[in-house]
């Protein structure tokens, strides 16, 4: 329903006086549903103006599975898609983000209903929506490591029991080598980064004579795995968090003018001001009149404008924005539900209610009894594990 909802809502964006009408009725909708100034949720407050963070933080980015592979030719992998081997490689996540850094040599990637794509040392492929692909030398060739094969490297790189490097492939040349790394984050119910990114990113790494950050997050990463030392596990996932940052933040620079999505809209001047402010203060009692004031448009202009480049009118991704922190709290705190619904800016625990399970589909108590039902279950599979 929501994604039927922002597909109307873009082809509206042509259509100032439709946009204008929408936008106004998620207003209208927003009051009618109890929504308050109450406090500023204090634990995902932004301190500053950096969306970026905010969202990273509050969708619970988590370091899985970071190691590098060595590659002569012919070499190949099938990766099947994240549902299978997320339990494996970081349990409870909601979801599994996939992207390797390449070093050296090239190669292809496929994915299901996407046309092959080449890459090259230099290149970054990120693959945010969990879907199964191959990393391949040559396309013709059959993959050294299948889907099961893949499965058991994923168990047994997971229980600690390969080294940071593997060596793959027939022996030949030439040599690829790339970084490998696996995120965790929550996708529901809003993940606004992820939500609005195609199914494969290839980038290019900066050459523009600056510090590269990321080569030196690189080197880093790889330094720690030469001369190991006690937590260089828990580094190195520090760090693969840190290097999934930093290619969002070039991909941030290399974006095209006319590329919409979450990260273009935090680019734009003027719509990149006015999500600094909803992420600032989620709880205040925003409103379109408000919002158009602070980046000097008009009511029409911020509401095309905003829906073109994110999808969701101003008001509705307030709202969506309000669902996530919320669920974050049901998740990862004690407080009740009426305490976490004035964190967001709700006066009533039902007016909070009613709001959650239209955008979420359940009320706010059954999804905190599906999350703590789902982390005790994985407690006992890895209990169960240990004793095996």
């Amino acid at each position: 329903m929501r994604t039927e909802y922002a597909s109307r809502m873009v082809q509206a964006h042509d259509h100032t006086s439709l946009s204008l009408a929408a936008s106004s009725t998620v207003i209208d909708a927003e009051r009618s549903n109890g929504a308050s100034p109450a406090m500023e949720p204090a634990q995902y407050r932004t301190h500053g103006t950096d969306p970026l963070s905010d969202v990273l933080r509050t969708v619970k980015l988590t370091g899985a599975l970071f190691f590098l592979v060595d590659a002569s030719f012919p070499w190949g992998v099938e990766v099947p898609h994240a549902d299978a081997f997320s339990s494996i490689i970081l349990p409870g996540a909601q979801h599994i983000v996939s992207y390797h850094i390449i070093l050296k040599g090239s190669g292809w990637v496929e994915i299901p209903n996407v046309a092959a794509t080449w890459f090259e040392a230099g290149d970054v492929l990120v693959l945010p929506h969990g879907d199964p692909y191959s990393m391949l030398s040559d396309p013709s060739q059959p993959p050294e490591f299948d889907v099961e094969a893949t499965m058991d490297y994923f168990r047994d790189m997971a229980a600690g029991r390969l080294p940071f490097v593997s060596k793959e492939g027939g022996g030949g040349e030439p040599h690829s080598e790339f970084v490998c790394g696996f995120l965790g984050c929550d996708m529901q119910p809003f993940n606004p980064v992820l939500s609005t990114l195609p199914r494969l990113l290839r980038i290019k790494r900066s050459h523009d004579g600056r510090e590269d950050l990321l080569s030196r997050l690189i080197d880093l990463t790889l330094a720690e795995a030469r001369q190991p030392r006690a937590g260089c596990e828990s580094i190195r996932l520090r760090l693969s968090e840190l290097v999934f940052v930093e290619v969002m933040r070039q991909y941030l620079e290399t974006l095209p003018a006319h590329e919409t999505g979450w990260l273009s809209g935090l680019r734009d001047p003027a719509i990149g001001k006015v999500l600094a402010m909803l992420h600032e203060k989620p709880a205040h009692p925003w409103t379109l009149n408000g919002l158009a004031s602070c980046a000097c448009m008009s009511r029409a202009a911020l509401a095309a404008r905003f829906t073109h480049l994110l999808g969701h009118a101003p008001m509705q991704y307030l709202t969506l924005w309000r669902m996530q922190i919320a669920a974050r709290l049901l998740a990862d705190s004690s407080m009740k539900v009426a305490a976490v619904g004035h964190e967001i800016g709700y006066e009533s625990e039902a007016a909070f209610s009613r709001a959650f399970k239209r955008a979420v589909g359940v009320s706010p108590a059954a999804w905190r009894d599906g999350v703590v039902g789902t982390k005790r279950s994985q407690d006992r599979r890895l209990a169960n594990l240990d004793r095996a």
